[in-house]
């Protein structure tokens, strides 16, 4: 873990380029210092059905959620949170100057109980950078 999913309403097409955002997240995330290289997934899914406050054609949004596993601090988490929303904010800047944008970002913990994995990266990753 982390996973960072990105839901986007389709009508963004052409307006943002999803691949460079998601590099964008990426690096935050790594910058951070607190996750493994390894353990990094950055995706943004289209959504072709939406209904968006009043309905207008021109409402976009792009809700992000961020899944990552128990142990680090509020704080941590926090600052975390400020600095990917800052750089994603920034990265949008001229999606704000309509009215017509809702951006989003939640941060969840994963039970460790109740989540399996299995990463054949990290191995990769560790032996590289070990």
């Amino acid at each position: 873990m982390p996973h960072f999913t990105m839901d986007y309403s389709a009508n963004l097409d052409g307006k943002v380029d999803f691949g460079a955002l998601c590099r964008v997240v990426h690096a935050e995330i790594l910058g951070t210092g607190l996750f493994e290289t390894g353990a990094v997934r950055v995706r943004a899914i289209r959504c072709e059905a939406y209904a968006i406050a009043d309905l207008l054609d021109e409402n976009a949004f792009i809700d992000m959620s961020f899944r990552i596993g128990e142990g680090r601090s509020q704080e941590d988490k926090r600052r975390t949170g400020e600095a990917i929303f800052t750089a994603v904010t920034k990265h949008l800047r001229k999606l704000f100057e309509t009215p017509h944008f809702a951006l989003t970002l939640e941060i969840r913990e994963i039970d460790p109980a109740l989540s399996w994995k299995k990463n054949a990266i990290h191995p990769r990753l560790r032996k590289t950078n070990g």
